[in-house]
């Protein structure tokens, strides 16, 4: 065989490769089913729909209808790890895509695409080294995304802590606004904890940790403050992954093994749940996925036992 044939072959397979990635994988949504036992005893189960990296455009009407056809699960809470925009023109598709989530008690925090329009990466760096920070693209509408959220009942998590009452259980929750930007203030996350702690109201059933992008700091910093369980977003559980292996990067210090999926994290003498999604969406200068499709998350919170350790 010709060393030309052999290069003609290894192009139809790439250009398969590559349609299967981003004309079936990419759009093969799902929803990835976990239970964790963290609440008090006796308390009510409490279903929570994690929803993580929509990266949503005007024209991806498709991903929009499957997310408002999340609401056939019945949630019993929304949880947003960010991104959830993909373009300037996003909010009018999203609003409608969550308006079916209207009344059901939310928490969010914002991602880098929740400030900035996407930019072009470069794939081959993107494997090699998470992308570097940068506040320099075209600046996206984050207060309209913040109304939007608002209009919904949604707490705002963004370096700040907050209390929801969810089936009878008084949730503390406690995020960050995104790290992968370098904006989470743990000092403020710290104190803004504190002060929700001194209040006299309602025993907390459980400490909840939202961020974005789960670097070690701020994972080591939540589990320290006391979180039971922690929702991440930002690694595209690895976007392009290799079978039998796994993803080749988590676009963080986040070990490769836990770019997605429910697993624990340990800080000295404590212990939290970590669920990382892999999310819903791309770049729109980056539609692939493979051995890695687009999922939401539904997390089942249920009492732990009595004597439970």
């Amino acid at each position: 065989m010709s060393i030309r044939a052999v290069l003609g072959g290894f192009v139809v397979v790439g250009a398969g490769l590559f349609a299967y990635a981003s004309l079936v994988e990419r759009n093969m949504f799902g929803v990835r089913h976990e239970s964790i036992d963290v609440l008090e005893p006796e308390a009510s189960t409490i279903r929570v729909l994690h929803l993580s990296d929509i990266h949503l455009a005007p024209w991806q009407r498709r991903k929009s209808d499957w997310i408002r056809g999340l609401a056939e699960i019945e949630p019993d809470l929304i949880v947003i790890t960010g991104d959830s925009l993909g373009h300037r023109g996003a909010i009018p598709e999203l609003a409608r895509a969550l308006s079916v989530f209207s009344g059901i008690p939310g928490v969010f925090v914002h991602g880098s695409n929740d400030y900035f329009a996407p930019r072009i990466p470069n794939p081959f760096t993107y494997l090699i080294r998470p992308s570097k920070p940068d506040q320099t693209g075209e600046k996206l509408d984050t207060d309209a995304l913040d109304a939007l959220y608002s209009s919904l009942g949604w707490l705002d998590l963004n370096n700040a802590s907050g209390r929801l009452s969810v089936k009878g259980s008084s949730i503390l929750f406690t995020g960050t606004d995104d790290p992968h930007l370098n904006l989470d203030r743990l000092d403020i996350v710290a104190r803004s904890l504190d002060d929700e702690l001194s209040e006299d109201l309602d025993p907390v059933s459980a400490v909840v940790g939202v961020t974005h992008a789960p670097y070690r700091r701020v994972l080591d910093s939540l589990t320290a403050l006391g979180a039971d369980v922690i929702f991440a977003g930002h690694t595209h559980g690895g976007q392009v992954c290799v079978p039998g292996f796994g993803a080749l990067t988590t676009n963080s210090d986040l070990p490769l093994s836990l770019a997605r999926g429910l697993a624990v994290w340990n800080r000295f003498d404590r212990r939290a749940f970590l669920n990382v999604s892999a999310g819903i969406g791309t770049s729109i200068f980056a539609p692939v996925r493979f051995a890695c499709p687009p999922e939401a998350v539904l997390v089942t919170l249920r009492a732990k036992d009595i004597g439970y350790a």
